[in-house]
């Protein structure tokens, strides 16, 4: 009887435990590489997540080198803050489309622009990680 008290006792214990322990959504990240045609001198390339709503969420920017370029893009995926540290919250929250833009250093003006769609456009390498179907094209300026 004892030993069943105590074995309930830890379960309970246990289960309150793991639950503060699992508090945390994770981070997924989109992939997006592609190439330049007529690579403008000292060209950039930024990409931008776009959520519902159009609703304007990370971003990042790297440098064109021979021509392409490799970007990842980190994103949380908690959509709903918890109740009580990591209780009931909600790890939903992904972009719908990816703006990709090509600016020329110096001028600072866009010379291309492409927004992908995430779903249509890109897909599930690995369970946190989203690569684009195929390469993207930005052109430079004429």
């Amino acid at each position: 009887m004892i030993f069943r008290v105590t074995r309930i006792i830890l379960g309970a214990l246990c289960i309150g435990v793991c639950a503060f322990a699992h508090a945390g959504c994770q981070v997924d990240v989109v992939k997006v590489k592609g190439r330049i045609d007529q690579v403008p001198r000292h060209a950039r390339v930024r990409v931008q997540l776009v959520y519902p709503k159009g609703q304007l969420g990370e971003s990042g920017e790297v440098m064109v080198e021979d021509g392409t370029f490799s970007i990842p893009i980190e994103f949380l995926t908690q959509s709903r803050r918890p109740v009580v540290n990591g209780l009931f919250e909600k790890c939903d929250r992904k972009p719908t489309s990816v703006v990709v833009t090509l600016v020329e250093s110096g001028r600072d003006q866009e010379d291309d622009r492409v927004s992908l769609d995430l779903a249509r456009d890109f897909k599930k390498a690995d369970p946190s990680a989203y690569d684009l179907r195929s390469e993207i094209v930005l052109k430079g300026p004429n």
